[in-house]
């Protein structure tokens, strides 16, 4: 029997209208008496007597947002949690996918993805299968999760000793190192990782994915949400991909898009659909959405393409911006709309504004080379285009900018130079080396001929002794 719930006076559906336009956490999808609980914890711990003054409360400390979104948004997550339902993804599920794939890139992608413990978990195991090598080759880790402070954290890759204790021993000394108190896991292989803020209610899916992990994450939905977010796995997995859930939840939702390959270990696999109905639903109202083809295409085309991309119209406000550019810069579906100095994006790595007014006056590309952006702890170096775009009547609608990550490319233009300057120091010393040995060679040869002098010398002076 659940736990009654605390009655409080006012209105609980309006607090939740206002945190959604305020901070853009949509939980209007969640279960009620879970969502409820947790927010009567802040109540309780800032003496609010009902739901109208916390969301007064709200309104006057904004600090406050961050304590409400710690306790309704609980990152339980572990390394290998549920170690039986890890094994059969060891022993059946990944070897399944190798074969399907060849040599194929396999693109993973865990939702609600917390701290990345799970994340690194798939890596792990990945890593163990294909190879070191063959991982930073060919996988992608999509790491999604609402909670940008549990997104920066995962980004760090270091844990404590404590979570990192359900990490096999041999597993542990191979793909973390020891720093001071804590384990960071391994650089070269952190690469593969992407984090990024994405709401499974609000945001379209991404796209061809090979295994998808949402463990313990569709509980605390409602049943009409998890319909929603079960159509949008359905569009996201590839047509023999996996969709990999926890041991707390099952497919409650009536659906007929997935299959049970292993009930007890929550593995199902994708129900191929003559006429697969695409769910990109903004909100409860609109349950299944039909996008036009034309528009599927083209948002899919956009999210494999290997750069960044976004799209500004004339007035100024962001309205695209592909899965390289979400990932990279931290945008989220809730984002298209607002004006661009509202952003980030607008002025890391670079200020765009002074460069998309002077692309509209010119009416041609405005290129940047070699522009520094500190990301993860590491200077990467994009190349960065502004240019306009102009409608089939040649009337200018907006720009577009891309952003095209050169870091290989300037990492061995410096090696080269480096190498140039060795090779160069090298020769001026072996120049310096021939010249001395030149200078020696020559002295010997002044020696040798006074010592031939000196012999001749010595030869007439023992003549004339005889």
């Amino acid at each position: 029997m659940t736990e009654p719930l605390p009655e409080r006076p006012g209105d609980f559906d309006a607090l939740l209208t206002y945190v959604r336009d305020a901070r853009g956490f949509d939980f209007t999808g969640y279960k009620k008496p879970s969502l409820a609980r947790r927010i009567d914890k802040r109540l309780q711990a800032r003496r609010a007597p009902g739901y109208d003054e916390y969301r007064a409360l709200l309104e006057q400390d904004p600090d406050e947002f961050v304590e409400l979104f710690n306790t309704i948004l609980i990152n339980v997550t572990s390394f290998f949690r549920d170690e039986f339902a890890w094994d059969y993804l060891r022993e059946v599920v990944v070897p399944r996918l190798l074969v399907a794939r060849d040599d194929e890139q396999l693109r993973v992608w865990s939702t609600g993805c917390a701290t990345g413990e799970e994340a690194f978990s798939l890596s792990i195991v990945l890593a163990e299968a294909l190879g070191v090598d063959d991982f930073k080759r060919r996988v992608k880790i999509y790491a999604t999760d609402v909670d940008d402070d549990a997104l920066r954290f995962g980004r760090h890759a270091t844990y404590s000793p404590k979570q990192i204790k359900p990490v096999p021993e041999e597993l542990r000394e191979k793909y973390f190192a020891r720093e001071d108190h804590s384990f960071a896991f391994r650089g070269d292989l952190r690469r593969a990782v992407i984090f990024g803020r994405h709401d499974l209610i609000q945001d379209p899916p991404i796209s061809r994915i090979d295994l998808l992990v949402s463990r313990n994450t569709l509980m605390y939905f409602t049943p009409e949400v998890q319909s929603r977010v079960l159509a949008n796995f359905h569009f996201a997995l590839r047509e023999d991909g996996y969709l990999f859930l926890g041991k707390s939840e099952a497919l409650t939702a009536k659906t007929n898009l997935f299959k049970p390959v292993d009930l007890k270990r929550r593995v199902f696999a994708k129900v191929p659909q003559r006429a697969e109905r695409k769910a990109f639903a903004r909100d409860e109202r609109a349950t299944l959405l039909t996008p036009p083809v034309e528009a599927v295409v083209r948002d899919a085309g956009l999210d494999v393409v290997s750069v960044a991309f976004i799209a500004i119209d004339r007035e100024g406000n962001l309205a695209l911006a592909n899965l390289q550019a979400r990932m990279q810069f931290g945008l989220s579906q809730r984002d298209l709309g607002r004006p661009i100095q509202d952003l980030e994006i607008s002025f890391r790595p670079v200020e765009l504004r002074s460069r998309i007014e002077q692309a509209y006056m010119e009416r041609h590309p405005v290129s940047l080379r070699d522009v520094a952006w500190r990301a993860a702890e590491e200077t990467r170096y994009l190349d960065v285009q502004v240019s306009p775009l102009n409608s089939g009547t040649g009337e200018l609608v907006g720009a577009g900018i891309t952003f095209t990550d050169v870091t290989r490319y300037r990492r061995l233009q410096i090696a080269l130079q480096e190498a140039r300057r060795d090779a160069e120091t090298a020769g001026e010393e072996l120049q310096a080396t021939v010249e001395e040995l030149e200078t020696t060679n020559e002295e010997l040869q002044a020696t040798n001929e006074e010592l031939e002098t000196t012999n001749e010398e010595l030869q007439a002076t023992n003549e004339e002794l005889e």
